[in-house]
């Protein structure tokens, strides 16, 4: 089975072309209005999309799927039972991480933490319940929140994984402040997850997965590509 998934988040869409199982191909573009073209020069048999972001309508009269094309929604059945109590609020790409967290360790308690434009915490149990977890700003928007909701803060990039904890100027203080806090807080979430359940694995997806990698201790996996993996997981239990 050839099959595509697609990613709409909130700054950009990634897709991932599948060959049975295997992740054989995955890209990113910005322009929601427009496929790349190496997409359009293709056909698949499946295809799922999903969006945080808005409307998928511009995909689905462009690309060219010869099967089913599923677009990811409050009743999309799921390999995971949905303990979330409003299922048609929570977000697709928190559904696709949990799907995929119990792709990779069927059996154990999992952690996901998506660091992207947001940082979204979400916890499935050993028995494949997934259960929720938490939302929270993510290192961008923390930076341009300090420069907009402020006077004469000025917008500080994030540029490389290492940091001041003692910042020595504006600049290199609201680094620290941003970044030693948000590591503060993940590492804190992290504990309060791992008193609950002692064998917890965590897993790290998102743009920021990198940062976090580099400055978080102890065994993490780090799986870039898990959002699309659960995506086809879901596709795959559908069709």
């Amino acid at each position: 089975m050839r099959s595509i998934a697609i990613d709409i988040g909130n700054t950009g869409t990634k897709y991932g072309i599948f060959e049975g199982e295997a992740l054989v191909d995955q890209g990113y573009f910005e322009n929601r209005q427009q496929l790349p073209p190496q997409l359009l020069h293709q056909s698949f048999d499946h295809a799922i999309v999903a969006s945080v972001a808005g409307d998928t309508q511009f995909i689905k009269t462009r690309l060219a799927v010869s099967g089913s094309f599923l677009e990811l929604s409050a009743q999309t059945a799921l390999p995971v039972r949905n303990g979330y109590k409003t299922p048609e609020t929570l977000g697709a790409d928190r559904k696709a991480v949990a799907v995929g967290a119990h792709y990779f360790f069927p059996g154990r308690n999992c952690l996901v933490i998506d660091a992207g434009t947001c940082i979204t915490y979400d916890f499935t149990d050993s028995s494949g319940q997934y259960h929720g977890g938490g939302i929270a700003p993510g290192l961008g928007m923390k930076f341009k929140a300090l420069h907009n909701f402020t006077g004469r803060l000025p917008l500080v990039q994030q540029t490389e994984n290492a940091f001041s904890l003692i910042g020595q100027t504006t600049e290199e203080s609201i680094r620290s402040g941003v970044l030693a806090g948000t590591l503060a807080e993940v590492k804190g979430i992290m504990a309060e997850y791992l008193q609950k359940a002692p064998d917890l694995v965590v897993i790290l997806c998102g743009g920021d997965a990198g940062f976090f990698e580099t400055n978080l201790k102890g065994r993490i996996f780090v799986i870039p590509e898990l959002v699309l993996i659960g995506l086809q997981r879901i596709l795959v239990y559908n069709v």
